[in-house]
């Protein structure tokens, strides 16, 4: 399963196409701890991924990784003693405050806790150095694939080249270019929008915002609306607006002038704790916005000769649930140790992981729509508190 010539043709051309026994679209974490899983037990993984570089952008915010589905993947890969050495002191550490910067919760990081936080840049750094230099392609961005038959694709890419694989895997996130060859299924708006923010060097030069937020995340939630906050490894703060909107509401934002965006943002929140408040408006840089969209709960597919997906491209979720990362990574070592278990028989391999994949992301993709519903909900933050009474 290691790469090699092929003597395939492109319809295009009589020259042999570069072949991938296995080829893995996306250098997300799934696609990346898919890759390591494979290494571990000597089989070679091509990854393709659109970005130039591994620092081509910022890789967002921290991730809170579970005991029994992203800590489980990185175990497989061989890495949990040295994801452990680079998690957030005191990042499980939670406040839920009121719209009126009332504290309704407070709990802190004792270290016992079982979802540890970790910058998602330095997780995927650890991820990418396990991997030998060239194991992903940069700046190769995947315009489509085609089946030709027993099981082989042939993908194209932006630059015109192509290439043929045995083993095609989608790990490249919600507008997966490979989606279509399993599932017509598109992400729909879920009716929530976020404007993300940062406040660097909080505890010098945001004081106020640093004590809201505390050691690690901050809930500030009231009726359809939200303050989301968390402290990174490098001091800063990184804040998520959540708004119950139309989907064309950040379309009527001007994003290019920060002053304005911030102010139109804010309006969201007249009669909210000035303190809440400050978590946008003294953030430096411009503001991000984003619309969360989710595949229909229970999304699944017949099973396809030859291709797969996972993460987000498989069943991208709402983030109230916490689980889009965990379920990326326990997809990739999963799906790895599916294909080393049955050597040369990649349906029966598939065949084992999506049965699995599709009962797990159906079970978290219900409780992330659930969760959105409940911590916006008219008696915000009643909602979250109920759960987190639940889960104690």
């Amino acid at each position: 399963m290691t790469s090699s010539p092929s003597s395939s043709s492109s319809s295009s051309s009589s020259s042999p196409l570069p072949h991938h026994p296995v080829a893995v679209v996306g250098a997300g974490l799934g696609g990346l701890v898919l890759a390591r899983v494979l290494r571990v037990h000597g089989v070679e993984a091509a990854l393709f991924d659109l970005d130039a570089s591994a620092d081509a952008r910022t890789q967002g915010g921290m991730l809170d990784i579970h005991d029994d589905s992203g800590q489980e993947a990185l175990r497989a890969a061989g890495l949990h003693e040295e994801f452990l050495r680079r998690v957030l002191p005191g990042g499980q550490a939670v406040r839920v405050l009121d719209r009126y910067g009332t504290v309704r919760l407070a709990e802190s990081d004792d270290g016992t806790g079982g979802r540890p936080e970790i910058d998602r840049g330095e997780l995927r750094a650890l991820l990418l150095g396990s991997l030998p230099e060239g194991t992903v392609r940069w700046g190769a961005k995947v315009t489509g694939a085609r089946p030709l038959g027993g099981g082989r694709h042939e993908v194209t890419l932006a630059d015109g080249t192509a290439f043929t694989t045995d083993l095609l895997v989608g790990a490249d996130g919600a507008w997966s270019r490979i989606r279509p060859l399993l599932s017509p299924a598109r992400p729909a708006y879920t009716g929530v929008s976020f404007v993300e923010a940062d406040l660097p060097e909080a505890d010098l030069r945001h004081p106020a915002s640093a004590a809201v937020v505390g050691g690690g995340m901050l809930f500030a939630l009231g009726a359809g609306r939200g303050f989301l906050a968390h402290r990174e490894s490098d001091g800063s703060l990184h804040v998520y607006t959540a708004v119950e909107a139309p989907e064309d509401w950040l379309d009527g934002i001007d994003f290019g002038d920060p002053e304005a965006a911030k102010a139109a943002v804010l309006k969201e929140f007249d009669g909210w704790d000035e303190r809440l408040r400050a978590l946008v408006a003294d953030a430096d840089g411009p503001l991000v916005p984003r619309r969360i969209h989710a595949l229909p709960v229970g999304h699944r597919w017949e099973r396809v000769p030859g291709v797969t997906l996972l993460g987000d491209a498989a069943h991208l979720m709402s983030p109230f649930a916490g689980e889009g990362a965990n379920l990326a990574l326990i997809d990739g070592a999963e799906l790895g140790l599916a294909l080393v278990a049955h050597p040369g028989n990649h349906e029966a391999a598939l065949a084992r992981y999506e049965d699995r994949m599709f009962r797990r992301a159906e079970v978290s993709a219900r409780e992330s729509a659930q969760n959105s519903d409940r911590l916006l909900r008219a008696d915000a933050p009643q909602g979250l508190l109920d759960l987190f009474a639940e889960h104690s």
